[in-house]
Order: structure tokens, then C-alpha cells, then sequence
């Protein structure tokens, strides 16, 4: 018997001393981690308060920006599909951070649904612009129907339907009747980038280049069921060798993916291999990812380039000399243009010196510690305000952008809840048939970048 309690003891001091003596670095990071954390959802309490103020309460669609100038304060009051989809987004991962309750959150997007279900649509598809007060089109700036804004609304529509049963009747009925086969070319196998309705013609463009943001959009058409899912294989990993004006002369192999055969090219930047975006910004590269599991399934693939990108998007900004990183189109202090890593771009936008906090945010499921420092010299550069960070800043002359983007704002918030919540927006949006059904496109590519 004491022979035993010796034993039990000697077990449970082995135990504790265990606890005491390995964990002191993991301890710190623990620490760290809560910090970061808390600092995480301190943000996103501020960053969704400019839904809870911008949001009309009648019709529950978010202003598309809110500008500070020496005039004042100025709202844009009209707002895009792509806008509405956001604030759904947004407004699930502010429940799931417990910044607003369930039942707050339901009927927040209740209003909103009530409110898309009655826009003038053209074959299930939404206008690109709208006015916030009444839903009717904002028919100065044309009627443009576009098939990256509308994926975004199919998005958060299919994110909202699995994160609330009660809605999902009604989010069901209304993607079901958006119809994607308008825009596509089936000869082409490519989208156009939309279809003016004034014009009655589609653009003479199509979205061609796989590495950008309207692969989301292709992903629900094909997962719908309106697109053919080779579609997939038919989008530019890189453009074809022999178009030399491109940023650089891609190296790479051609492959075969149900039965479509596939140029699997990629360039290189500080001899590192990466397929390219259109402009080398960090939307177009990992925006996507906040609803696809690109990480998770796509990791010889898209998880890995998103990996790729976001290490050279830092590379970047220390070749330059910059404090920040972080290059994606954004505000200005008197409108909007595109920035990027240039480099990583088939036919780069310029870097302007002007990051923007959503693009360091779409990183955080690939590089949280850098994320954490480079918030902190955001912060520094005087950019953190009343709803969390102004949408962008000169590096070099310290020029601030104080405005707010719905678009941008909700970039920071689902990639903060993907972060903090294990991917909890891309759970719902795969738990759904049109996010499941064509997880296997994902899955199966090799990009030759290995």
C-alpha cells in the first residue's frame, strides 16, 4: 500500500514537473497568441461597427464608402452585389466573434434578403449598382451586369443559407435563379466579364486568367451546375508562352486534367516560383480563399501559390524599403486605384508606395506573425481609427486615405473570423451542395511551383 502511494506520487510529481519545466517558450507563445487574439477581435468589433452606422435599416444595404475630408464626412449611398455579400459575411462572422448575437445577426440579413428578393434583376443576375435608401438601379453609372460582383453576392447568399437554417429557403430560391450560363462562351469555355444591358452585349473580354477573383464565381457556376466543370481547366494558369508582351516568358509543362490539357506555367520573383495574378495585387490572388478552401484542399495548388504570394508581397516591400506590405487596389485620397506587387502581376498595376490593411488581413491563414507585425506598423503609420483601419496609406509620403470601403471592411472581417474560428465561412460555404460538389477541381491540380 505505500509501496503504491510512493509510486502515485512519484507519477504525479513527474507530471506536474513536466508542466513546469517544457512549456515556458510554448507559455510565451500562448501568450502572444491571446494577445494577438484579442487584438484580432478588438478590430473586428470596431471594423464591423461601419456596417452597424452605414447599413440603411430600411432596405439593409451597406454605403459602398464613407470618405473624411477637410469638407467632412461623405457617405456613397449606393452599394453592388458584391457589397451586399460582404455585409452578410460580415455580419455571420461578427456573430461568430460574439460582437452582435444570433438573433441580431438573423434579423439584420433578414431585411437585407427582403430587400435583394425585389431588385431589378436580368436573368436572376443583379445590376452592378444600386441605391442604398430604396433598391432602385443607379442608372447614371450604367447597367452593367458583372460576373465577379454577382459571385460575390451567390457567396455570401450560400454562406448565410448553412449558417442559418431559417434563411436558407429563401438564399437557396434566390441563387438558384441567378443564372450564370448568360455570361459564359461555351467555345471559349470562359466567362465575359458581364453584359451591359443598356448596350444589349456582353464584353468583348473574357475572364481568362485563373490566378484572379472571378475564379470564385466560376467555382459556384460550376458547383451550380450552369457551367460545364471543364471550365475549370480552360482559365489561364499562365498566358501561353508565345504571348510576349506578358510580364514575363513563363517556364512550365502542359498537363492533362479531364481530358483538357493544361499549362501548368509559372514565373519566377527572388527565385522563387509563383503562378501569376493579372496585376500582382493580393485580392485577386487570395480573396477567393476566404470562402474556397483553397488551403485545405488546394494544397498543391492554389493553397500553395496563396502561400507564394503572400511571401513575395513582403519580399516586395523590402526590396523597396517600405515599413509596410501589403498591395491591393484601394482608396485613394481622392478616389480609388489599383496597386500590387508588381512584379507578381502578368500585366502588373504599379505600387504607388500605397498599402492597404485588407490585403495584410487575406494573409493571416499564412503568415499570422507577419500579419501581426505589419498591423502594428499600420497602426504606427496613424491609419487605425473609429472603424478600424483607413483603407490606405502612402508609405512614403505617409498620405492617408481616410475612407471606408464596405468591400475592403468585409476582407477584414471574414478573414479575421476564418482565422479566429478554424475557417468557420468556408465551412458553411463547403457544407453547402455548390460549395461540396466541385471540391475535387480543387484537390486534383498540380501547379509547377513545387
Amino acid at each position: 500500500m505505500k509501496a503504491a502511494k510512493i509510486i502515485s506520487f512519484l507519477l504525479m510529481f513527474s507530471l506536474f514537473a513536466n508542466l513546469w519545466v517544457t512549456p515556458t517558450a510554448s507559455a510565451t507563445d500562448l501568450g502572444k497568441d491571446i494577445a494577438f487574439n484579442a487584438e484580432l477581435k478588438a478590430i473586428a468589433a470596431k471594423t464591423y461597427k461601419f456596417y452597424q452606422d452605414h447599413t440603411d435599416p430600411k432596405t439593409g444595404m451597406t454605403y459602398d464608402e464613407t470618405r473624411y475630408t477637410a469638407e467632412g464626412k461623405k457617405d456613397a449611398t449606393h452599394t453592388s452585389p458584391t457589397n451586399i455579400g460582404m455585409y452578410m459575411m460580415s455580419t455571420v462572422s461578427a456573430q461568430q466573434l460574439g460582437i452582435i448575437t444570433k438573433n441580431e445577426a438573423v434579423k439584420r440579413i433578414q431585411v437585407t434578403l427582403n430587400t435583394v428578393e425585389k431588385l431589378e434583376k436580368w436573368n436572376g443576375l443583379f445590376y452592378n449598382w444600386y441605391n442604398t435608401n430604396d433598391g432602385s438601379i443607379k442608372k447614371d453609372w450604367g447597367q452593367f451586369i458583372s460576373q465577379v460582383d454577382n459571385g460575390w453576392l451567390s457567396a455570401g447568399l450560400i454562406v448565410v443559407g448553412q449558417a442559418y437554417d431559417e434563411l436558407n429557403p429563401q438564399t437557396s430560391k434566390i441563387v438558384e435563379n441567378m443564372n450564370y450560363t448568360t455570361l459564359y462562351d461555351p467555345e471559349v469555355g470562359q466567362f465575359r466579364g458581364g453584359y451591359d444591358v443598356a448596350q444589349g452585349k456582353l464584353t468583348d473580354h473574357h475572364y481568362g486568367l485563373f490566378n484572379t477573383e472571378p475564379r470564385v464565381t466560376s467555382y459556384i457556376s460550376i458547383g451550380k451546375g450552369d457551367v460545364p466543370s471543364d471550365h475549370w481547366w480552360k482559365m489561364y494558369r499562365t498566358m501561353p508562352k508565345e504571348w510576349d508582351w506578358q510580364g514575363q516568358i513563363p517556364e512550365g509543362e502542359t498537363h492533362e486534367y479531364d481530358g483538357v490539357s493544361v499549362f501548368e506555367g509559372h514565373y519566377e520573383y527572388n527565385g522563387v516560383k509563383f503562378v501569376p495574378s493579372w496585376g500582382g495585387s493580393m485580392f485577386e490572388s487570395l480573396m477567393p480563399g476566404i470562402v474556397l478552401k483553397e488551403k485545405d484542399l488546394g494544397k498543391n495548388a492554389l493553397g500553395l501559390n496563396n502561400k507564394r504570394h503572400v511571401e513575395l508581397q513582403q519580399a516586395f516591400a523590402r526590396e523597396k524599403g517600405y515599413p509596410a506590405w501589403g498591395f491591393s487596389p484601394a482608396a485613394t485620397p481622392d478616389g480609388y486605384s489599383e496597386f500590387a506587387a508588381t512584379p507578381l502581376g502578368t500585366s502588373g498595376y504599379k505600387d504607388g508606395a500605397t498599402v492597404t490593411a485588407h490585403a495584410s488581413f487575406l494573409a493571416l491563414d499564412y503568415d499570422p506573425e507577419a500579419v501581426r507585425t505589419n498591423i502594428k506598423a499600420l497602426k504606427e503609420l496613424n491609419t487605425y481609427s473609429k472603424y478600424g483601419f483607413y483603407d490606405s496609406v502612402n508609405v512614403e509620403t505617409g498620405e492617408i486615405a481616410k475612407a471606408y470601403l464596405a468591400l475592403d471592411q468585409g476582407m477584414i472581417m471574414v478573414s479575421i473570423a476564418n482565422y479566429l474560428k478554424d475557417g468557420v465561412i468556408r465551412d458553411y460555404f463547403h457544407q453547402d451542395p455548390i460549395g461540396k460538389k466541385p471540391e475535387e477541381l480543387l484537390k486534383k491540380e498540380v501547379f509547377s511551383i513545387q
